[in-house]
């Protein structure tokens, strides 16, 4: 029962407006405020600061700065074996398996289809037919910055409009398309294995997605836009393999779609999968 009024509420819930009301007050800077919140949230989801650059919960500007800190030097190295595809983000698998019939499995008998995930290009989405994704969950006391899998260059990034459900596992399985309903940024790369898809997805009380390479990118108008980084539109951007590509400001989901016969996840990693920054997600597939 409580779970079905939970799931009620997330459809009866005005959310861009309490997302938009909850990001005022993580950028508020009255120390009385931020202190508090910052403190309480430390406390309450047992945050290790220990990791942190900065371990004083009082030198953060506002909460939002606490919630997208950096980590120390070396507190996430990154796996050194040739070809390992790196895990994005801190948190825990959702999901992670092949893209079967154009569709990724969400939970407990849903799925939802890659054409809509990436925002309705069928020629966005075809390279993804028949491959593989990953989707990792960031819980509130998680590192909240995400990072590449692998080098590559970006091609092509998509805001979609949507929703902002929760993106805890009670909705995941509850609410169907969940993923491709919340609204999410695309980032598309071009690598060593071939088309990646790096998504960032939103989430209740999730105020805002930003990008390395382009800062704040939601929320614009609420309207579906993509931007092209191809040598003919503007000067190409490369990243690092682990090189921050975005993170969230208040936490959500990270979802990684390669093409087919490219990737073999971990030995180990399944749904419910403890994950950290910079750990092997997947080796190269070998053909």
């Amino acid at each position: 029962m409580k779970d079905r009024l939970f799931i009620l509420s997330q459809y009866l819930l005005p959310h861009h407006l309490l997302s938009r009301l909850i990001g005022f007050a993580a950028e508020c800077r009255a120390a009385w405020f931020k202190d508090r919140l910052i403190g309480w949230f430390a406390k309450q989801y047992q945050v290790n600061m220990s990791e942190a650059q900065v371990e004083d919960l009082t030198a953060y500007e506002h909460f939002n700065a606490f919630f997208t800190r950096a980590l120390k030097d070396g507190a996430r190295p990154l796996d050194t074996t040739p070809g390992t595809i790196l895990c994005p983000a801190d948190g825990a698998v959702s999901q992670l398996g092949p893209i079967e019939q154009g569709r990724i499995f969400q939970a407990k008998g849903h799925s939802y289809s890659v054409l809509e995930l990436l925002g309705g290009d069928a020629e966005v989405a075809a390279p993804f037919m028949g491959g593989d994704f990953a989707t990792i969950y960031l819980s509130p006391k998680d590192y909240h910055r995400v990072h590449m899998p692998l080098p590559g260059t970006l091609k092509e990034m998509v805001y979609v409009p949507g929703r902002l459900f929760s993106v805890n596992q009670t909705t995941a399985e509850n609410v169907p398309g969940l993923f491709a309903r919340n609204e999410r940024v695309v980032c598309l790369f071009d690598t060593e294995r071939g088309p990646m898809a790096v998504v960032l997805v939103g989430a209740m009380i999730v105020a805002s997605i930003e990008t390395v390479w382009t800062g704040l990118v939601t929320p614009p108008k609420r309207q579906l836009k993509s931007t092209r980084y191809d040598e003919t539109a503007r000067a190409p951007i490369s990243l690092e393999k682990g090189g921050e590509l975005g993170r969230f400001k208040l936490g959500s989901t990270a979802i990684v779609l390669f093409g087919p016969q490219q990737v073999q996840w971990a030995e180990g990693l399944a749904a419910g999968s403890p994950v950290r920054m910079g750990e092997a997600l997947a080796a190269p597939r070998q053909n």
